[in-house]
């Protein structure tokens, strides 16, 4: 059946809006916490767990949305093609590395608030959810989420990239730890990989064109083109903020273990930067309990009527549900590094999938996967899957 062919800078507007809704769903409060955490402990070093688990990540992100976009299914789908009832369990460790995910999320919204006005994290996450769920509220929720990624995500770049410029760090030194590490830090390199393309984030994108109407063969150029703008974004974040904070303690200053990446921008840029921190980390937040409600619930929704029928109200209970566990644990800081590792666990288990689902011509058709990529990708599975056993023990010492 022919697709129709849509005008092109509507298909732009479309690619771009999927690429923010991964980048942002990964530029959460958890992306910015572990950035800093690391930074402090690791120094110029954490340039190459960036250079590492960015192209870990992007050898995950093509080959899942490739075989998504081509397949036109959705990750649970093609996992059930793959082995009947794997769809299931997929789904099941998506939803719950997406939930643990969200409880980090509303911390970081907590925090932001409590940066702003000073009142209790329980109650800004209080209110933060509420804000969230209005959006679910609305029948045009799927458009509100594009353009709310789009703004948001655009002004968190802005913003780091000011301090970045501001805190005047050792760029010499960051490039040659980038290629030349003092040490091989398997939990950050995990963690990253877990909180840029882990659990939901990856399927985030992928499942937005699907509901877009841009997948099969036809679209391929498109699809790689908006997994490329998704980790692109997602990485010019990273690699400034650790610039940001690196400068911060490479003078000497201690991050505020109680919120650091807001430490970081009090120390470089004074009160209003504080402030100005305080609302982009909050908006982050948003952004990111969104989209991991959203994708978390697009995996429910094909098994039962009752979920694809009233997936916004469902979007808005898993959205209340991260709050209330988020409050009665609390922990914010904490839970975010540990949300990201989980999501790591994952990843092992999903990109498997995928990569099986690509050799399967009915699900793929005629479509054939590069082998390079195929290959590539059997290697990020089985890193993945090393570095999530090792990091288990780094994550027992975080929590302990």
């Amino acid at each position: 059946m022919a697709k129709e062919k849509k005008p092109r800078s509507k298909n732009y507007s479309v690619l771009l809006g999927a690429a923010f809704l991964m980048a942002t769903s990964a530029i959460g409060p958890g992306f910015l916490t572990q950035s800093a955490v690391f930074t402090q402990q690791l120094g110029p070093t954490f340039g190459f767990v960036i250079l590492a688990s960015v192209t870990l990540s992007l050898i995950a992100q093509l080959n899942v949305w490739r075989v998504i976009g081509i397949s036109g299914l959705r990750g649970q789908d093609v996992a059930n093609k793959v082995f009947p009832g794997l769809g299931y369990f997929v789904a099941f460790l998506v939803a719950l590395g997406g939930l643990a995910f969200n409880i980090g999320n509303v911390g970081g919204a907590a925090l932001g608030v409590q940066v702003l006005f000073g009142i209790d994290v329980k109650i800004g996450a209080a209110i933060s959810a509420i804000l969230g769920i209005i959006i679910f509220l609305s029948k045009e929720a799927g458009k509100a989420m594009d353009t709310m990624t789009k703004i948001l995500g655009g002004a968190m770049i802005l913003l780091v990239g000011y301090v970045a410029i501001t805190t005047n760090p050792p760029v010499g030194e960051a490039l040659i730890r980038t290629v030349v590490p003092t040490e091989i830090p398997m939990l950050a390199i995990i963690t990253l990989v877990g909180g840029t393309v882990g659990g939901y984030i990856t399927f985030s994108g992928g499942h937005r064109l699907i509901d877009a109407g841009i997948s099969g063969k036809e679209n391929i150029d498109e699809i790689n083109r908006s997994a490329f703008m998704g980790m692109g974004i997602a990485t010019v974040m990273r690699v400034l903020l650790f610039l940001a904070v690196l400068g911060v303690v490479s003078k000497g200053f201690t991050l505020d273990p109680a919120n650091p990446p807001a430490s970081a921008f009090q120390e470089a840029a004074g009160t209003l930067g504080y402030k100005l921190f305080g609302l982009v980390i909050w908006a982050a937040a948003l952004t990111s309990i969104v989209g991991a409600a959203y994708t978390s619930v697009s995996f429910l929704k094909t098994f039962s009527t009752a979920i694809g029928n009233h997936v916004n109200k469902w979007i808005i209970g898993f959205i209340g549900i991260s709050t209330l566990i988020f409050i009665t644990i609390g922990r914010p800081a904490t839970l975010l590094v540990i949300a990201g590792s989980l999501n790591g666990l994952i990843l092992p288990v999903t990109l498997g999938t995928m990569l099986l689902a690509s050799t399967k011509k009915e699900i793929v058709g005629d479509y054939k996967h590069p082998k390079w990529l195929l290959v590539l990708g059997i290697l990020v599975v089985i890193i993945t899957a090393y570095l999530g056993v090792q990091s288990l023990s780094g994550l027992k010492a975080l929590w302990g």
